[in-house]
């Protein structure tokens, strides 16, 4: 391509041998690395020294690639080349910088990886370029085995095309783990997974205890270009404190007592895939601020160790906590946060979401039948009607464990309404397909809390919480149970 003439502090060419320190790696360190699989890769660059630079170590590792000196060059050869992958500058002069080359060309072909350049490193640059659809962002120096590790993503993630299609498709149509589903606010849930699996976001996932944010995550990982490699889920608050480092990162061998050998962390069983941070806001604020560096260098150590590791996964962070009081609380850094929240996905509670209630009834219970070897047809329309009028303070997971419950008690070849937890047969005004029941309020009030009793298997705190009373009320109505006053 024709040289272009650069002006002011851009004047000049850049020497190969200054290529090699601006972009922190050297060409006996390319030559020795894994080729991956040929990508036609755009590089875009009003350096054009620079781009050329960068698009000659882009060949060394197999791939074709070519360069631009600008947004209007560059859509000439997209329209002309199609490239799979742009390796683009996001401040250019003159003309559209590449934040609008991103916003135009995803508008025609959203498959193609964009990957941002910036001398500046702000992180809101980068956050704003990823949820414009950039697949990720590199700061100036360009850490090339980075770079040469997304290149390989790419090229992976374009192989799967096909796949994800597939996938799409097969969602599109099944009610599953209340994730897919008929309601429109769960559609909508959907469609921005979806949008957001293609690019190496971040993606911090909110909603109440059992209410799918796991199988957000891991919908979001089957959709995305990583979705042969790993998913590695951790739940934070079950794994001590004092452990949770060494789990996360790996140690060596004598790194402290008991270290008898040396340990590949999740950091590294996630190679490729993705991480999903279960509970974020449980972890200590000083292994928060180490998975944060993790993140933005994305690089780590294990623990007593001196090599440095590429963190090649995709996070996922969930909490049940609204994240800004938990920000407030200090229970969550606000760089962490910040980082983390490039995408936010907000699981809605399955009260909000009735239409999914039955569809997901349905499918528990065909598949706990079938696991536990009962000919079972379905539900009753009672008790899909009681099904209906509870409000699941659980969530899917209530309803999952109730329908199992259920499946094991039946005794025909449906289940009844007889057959759920007595505290969903009758939750107080119900209905019955085509009448409906009045109970007392006091019988109401005692059928809720004996039933939310044993909801949480007689954990009082947890009752009185779902019940939204006090635990010395919770005590109180329960020693007037037991004395048989009902007033």
């Amino acid at each position: 391509m024709p040289g272009r003439r650069e002006n002011g502090s851009k004047a000049g060419l850049v020497s190969r041998a200054a290529l090699g320190k601006i972009f922190q790696l050297g060409k006996n360190d390319i030559a020795s690395s894994r080729k991956d699989k040929v990508l036609r890769v755009l590089v875009v660059d009003d350096h054009l020294s620079s781009a050329e630079g960068l698009s000659e170590y882009i060949q060394e590792w197999g791939h074709e690639a070519r360069c631009a000196p600008g947004a209007k060059e560059a859509l000439a050869l997209i329209e002309d080349w199609h490239p799979e992958a742009v390796v683009c500058d996001l401040r250019m002069d003159p003309g559209p910088d590449g934040l609008e080359l991103l916003q135009q060309v995803r508008t025609s072909d959203p498959w193609i990886g964009f990957i941002m350049l910036t001398g500046h490193g702000r992180i809101e640059d980068a956050v704003n370029a990823i949820r414009h659809g950039a697949f990720d962002f590199l700061t100036k120096p360009v850490d090339l085995e980075r770079l040469q590790h997304l290149m390989g993503r790419l090229a992976e993630r374009n192989e799967m095309r096909s796949e994800v299609v597939r996938l799409r498709n097969r969602l599109a149509s099944r009610e599953e783990d209340g994730v897919a589903s008929r309601s429109p606010v769960m559609r909508r849930l959907i469609d921005l997974v979806e949008q957001v699996a293609p690019s190496s976001a971040s993606v911090f996932i909110t909603g109440e205890s059992g209410s799918g944010k796991d199988y957000v995550a891991q919908i979001l990982h089957e959709l995305s270009g990583r979705a042969n490699a790993p998913f590695i889920a951790v739940n934070c608050p079950a794994i001590p404190e004092t452990l949770l480092e060494s789990e996360l990162f790996g140690h060596e061998r004598g790194a402290f007592t008991g270290a008898m050998t040396d340990h590949a962390g999740l950091f590294e069983h996630a190679s490729g895939g993705t991480l999903f941070l279960d509970e974020i806001t449980e972890m200590s604020p000083g292994l928060q601020a180490k998975l944060l560096r993790v993140l933005e260098t994305r690089r780590f150590r294990r623990v007593g160790g001196r090599e440095e590791k590429l963190a090649d996964f995709r996070v996922a962070a969930a909490t049940n906590r609204d994240p800004e009081t938990a920000v407030k609380e200090g229970r969550l850094r606000e760089d962490l946060y910040y980082r983390l929240n490039v995408f936010h996905v907000q699981v809605p509670p399955l009260r909000e979401r009735r239409e999914d209630i039955v569809p997901l009834a349905a499918r528990f219970t065909a598949s706990f039948a079938e696991q536990n070897g009962r000919p079972l047809e379905g539900l009753s329309n009672d008790a899909m009607g009681a099904l209906e009028v509870y409000d699941w303070p659980g969530n899917v997971r209530e309803l999952r464990n109730a329908i199992e419950r259920a499946v094991v008690l039946a005794r025909g070849n449906v289940i009844e309404v007889a057959d759920l937890p007595p505290h969903i047969q009758r939750p107080g005004v119900f209905i019955e397909r085509g009448r409906v029941g009045v109970e007392p309020l006091h019988e109401l009030e005692r059928r809720a809390i004996l039933g939310a009793l044993e909801n949480f298997s007689h954990n009082k705190t947890h009752a009185a919480r779902a019940l939204g009373i006090s635990l010395k009320t919770l005590h109180n109505k329960l020693k007037r149970y037991a004395r048989g006053d009902t007033s």
